[in-house]
């Protein structure tokens, strides 16, 4: 369990924190809050958005009062607030929550601090009921805090071996089985995998890792996250400027793990598959040049028109493995395109499927879960960005256009028909804290994808 969260059985005394909006505030300060009401008014406490007061007690700090603004439909993850704005000391929701459960997550997800190289003293702590609706939400919190680890982890500490060894880690906890093909054994059945990957330094050498688990009768479920471990732009090299938070290019791997955890972690009755091709896209006189032509896993060939659009190559072998499988459906989770920001900015994850009914399902169970998604065409005539005079399909369009879109449809051409596929171009990244999302590495859409395999798959 998140050390934010803890039993009752260990906190019995636990200070209640009682939430108000400005009309029930005025409501109990003229009725049974009378006693306290001048106190409370001499504060200047109306109960606004994510404001606190604390009451006095007898012998101490009594209770707390939280403030949920005039707008609740707006206050899922306010409860965030209190994570990091209380002080030192254990506390459980009272009163006044819309939804209590909603605002433990959001308290666990405004607690998450990343603590490998700095230590952080231990703040509040949140009682959490016990049974099916705690062990869900305990569940949901790892998966996301393991998501953001491993993103926020910088790149020296999280190569192809050490995502490697995060997936192997994860295995071990279920049960599940895992594979990993690596180096020079990726350069037949995975040629762009390994080009990409061909640059890096023998100990960061790439990698195509395979997890696998469930019972072989139930549908199977693929997840393939892109693991660039830190994106030089290869020989089209970035600017310095734009490679500061290339640790976060493995943020789809992250993600995709994050995910299965709870899959996993729940029992749904799939059979998960996880593909993840972790490589560095590096400079050396090994590195892919632009105007290079491979041949894909698929047969397409591919001719290399940017080397800094690498992410869209290792998913491209990778989805033309899992389809070789013919799963019930596919997701690909990748921080693939610059211009997916542009367009929806850092905080709303935009998607791409040809499937309307589990496009619907998504966006409901994103509304639901405060996991913001929008869906995306992918509209066909922008294919030709994507023609290539020797090659079957270049990896960069052709005009600076509807990026994110056409990083979609070069996808498409990789997956075969047949599963269900669900592109998710995601940022990984929160660019400074909000309730219930500090700065740093995260999760984006894996929430919302597991209330939707959770409703579809429930045990």
């Amino acid at each position: 369990m998140p050390e934010c969260l803890i039993g009752a059985d260990i906190a019995p005394d636990a200070i209640a924190i009682n939430a108000f909006s400005p009309e029930s505030l005025e409501a109990y300060l003229t009725g049974e809050g009378a006693g306290i009401a001048g106190f409370v008014r001499a504060a200047g406490f109306v109960a606004g958005a994510g404001a606190m007061l604390s009451i006095p007690g007898a012998t101490g700090l009594g209770s707390v009062m939280f403030g949920l603004g005039a707008e609740l439909g707006r206050a899922a993850f306010l409860a965030g607030r209190l994570a990091t704005g209380l002080a030192r000391g254990d506390y459980s929701f009272g009163a006044g929550f819309p939804d209590p459960a909603m605002a433990t997550l959001g308290f666990a997800l405004g607690a998450y601090r990343y603590t490998r190289y700095k230590d952080r003293e231990r703040g509040a702590r949140l009682v959490i009921t016990g049974g099916a609706a705690g062990e869900r939400i305990i569940r949901i919190v790892d998966g996301v805090y393991l998501a953001r680890d491993l993103i926020n982890t910088p790149a020296n500490a999280m190569g192809p071996a050490e995502l490697a060894m995060a997936a192997e880690d994860l295995a071990a906890r279920h049960g599940a089985s895992i594979e990993i093909t690596q180096g020079d054994a990726l350069a037949d059945g995975f040629p762009l995998i390994h080009a990409v990957g061909a640059a890096a330094t023998p100990s960061r050498a790439p990698r195509l890792i395979d997890l696998r688990w469930g019972d072989p009768g139930d549908p199977m479920i693929t997840l393939v996250g892109k693991g660039v471990c830190f994106d030089t732009g290869g020989l089209d090299i970035k600017p310095s400027a734009g490679m500061l938070l290339m640790k976060k290019d493995m943020g789809g791997a992250a993600n995709v793990l994050g995910l299965a955890h709870m899959i996993m972690d729940a029992g749904l009755k799939v059979r998960l598959r996880v593909l993840i091709p972790a490589v560095e896209n590096a400079i050396s006189g090994a590195a892919f040049r632009p105007g290079d032509v491979f041949r894909s896993r698929s047969g397409l060939t591919v001719e290399i028109g940017n080397t800094d659009a690498e992410g869209r190559l290792v998913l491209a072998d990778a989805l033309a493995l899992a389809g070789e499988e013919a799963p019930a459906m596919i997701v690909d989770m990748a921080t693939l395109t610059g211009a997916a920001r542009v367009a929806v900015g850092p905080g709303i994850v935009p998607f791409y499927t040809g499937d309307d009914g589990l496009a619907a399902d998504l966006a409901r169970h994103a509304a639901a879960v405060d996991d913001p998604v929008w869906r995306m065409p992918l509209w066909q005539p922008y294919l030709s960005m994507l023609d290539s005079r020797i090659a079957d399909i270049n990896n960069a369009g052709s005009a600076p256009f509807a990026g994110s879109i056409t990083a979609a449809l070069f996808l498409s051409r990789f997956v075969p028909e047949g599963p269900s596929w669900l592109h998710a171009d995601i940022y990984a990244w929160n660019p400074k804290d909000a309730p219930g999302r500090p700065e740093g590495g995260e999760a984006q859409a894996i929430r919302a994808l597991y209330a939707l395999l959770e409703e579809r798959y429930g045990a």
